[in-house]
């Protein structure tokens, strides 16, 4: 049986930032059982349909063909002032428009760490309403990490065993998830 295939989206483009550790940590965790590369966001441009209309930025087809290839999305859902970062609406935006949107029918999943109380909490909700609106399907569940500042070090590399634990048996639970309902 092959691996499946997971691309991981931060939603933040700060180098040690935790969202990015996370999934960083879900990349060694499932290293026996899945690929899981790692996308960064950096170079996506801010949608403009007029620019899509003209061809898709490099950027953007690198994006597309990696959506497209992958079995399933985990997304890093940084949280700003409540909502998800520009940056990772921005992507989903891109990936989500014609012709053959990459998104389309793809299983996701959601984790988010933050340094307040809530871990993401809102940003994951309001993410996983816009993705179901672009037909990918959720999985249902989703991994909050709150306190994030005491549980990464200083180059955003989880360092808190008991969260770690916490996200190998989301994980487990995702890869559960992508077994019953196939890749996008």
């Amino acid at each position: 049986m092959t691996k499946p295939r997971i691309l991981a989206l931060p939603g933040s483009l700060r180098r040690a930032s935790f969202n990015r550790g996370l999934l960083v940590a879900a990349q060694e965790i499932l290293s026996e059982r899945a690929v899981v590369e790692i996308f960064s966001l950096d170079e996506i441009p801010l949608y403009n349909d007029d620019v899509r209309l003209a061809g898709y930025p490099e950027p953007v087809v690198s994006l597309r063909d990696a959506a497209a290839r992958a079995d399933a999305l985990l997304l890093g859902a940084t949280e700003y002032n409540f909502a998800p970062s520009g940056v990772l609406k921005n992507a989903i935006d891109w990936a989500s428009r014609s012709p053959d949107p990459p998104l389309q029918g793809k299983p996701f999943g959601l984790v988010g760490a933050s340094t307040g109380g809530f871990g993401t909490v809102r940003s994951q909700l309001a993410l996983r309403q816009i993705l179901l609106i672009v037909q990918a399907l959720g999985y249902p569940g989703s991994l909050h990490v709150s306190g994030a500042a005491k549980l990464f070090d200083e180059e955003g590399r989880l360092t808190d065993e008991a969260t770690r634990q916490s996200l190998s048996d989301f994980l487990d639970g995702f890869l559960g998830f992508l077994e019953r309902v196939g890749s996008g």
